[in-house]
């Protein structure tokens, strides 16, 4: 899959962190779709488009977490990189185990970040090739 064929989801209510990290992923070379809230990302998305989701943990009324699972029961299996400024341990164990590709903490170098979105969207070049 090229870069350009994989559009990167920024799930987060801090508007300046979503703009930072979108410079930062177009720059790159990604597609990328910014969400305020994962409310908005649920009405507004194209499940079938390949590549991930950079998605904050904690967020008013739906938290990442529960949009984690809510994605999970849909069989929506776009994998997802936390983003949190606010995680332990138990939280960090909790969505891997749920099936997260990756839990980061901000701020977060630009190299670990972009090589999380690298190993989230070879995930899904490689469960779609299955598939297909």
């Amino acid at each position: 899959m090229t870069v350009s064929a994989s559009a990167i989801r920024v799930i987060d209510d801090d508007a300046s962190w979503r703009r930072s990290i979108t410079r930062l992923l177009a720059a790159s070379g990604y597609e990328v779709m910014s969400y305020e809230s994962a409310e908005q990302f649920l009405q507004a998305d194209d499940f079938s488009t390949p590549g991930c989701i950079l998605l904050d943990v904690r967020m008013p009324s739906l938290s990442g977490l529960q949009l984690q699972r809510s994605l999970a029961a849909k069989s929506h299996a776009l994998p997802i990189v936390f983003l949190t400024g606010h995680g332990d341990i138990p939280m960090s164990v909790h969505a891997m185990r749920a099936g997260a590709e990756d839990f980061l903490t901000k701020p977060v170098s630009s190299e670990a970040l972009l090589a999380a979105v690298q190993r989230a969207l070879a995930r899904d070049s490689e469960r779609r090739a299955q598939h297909d």
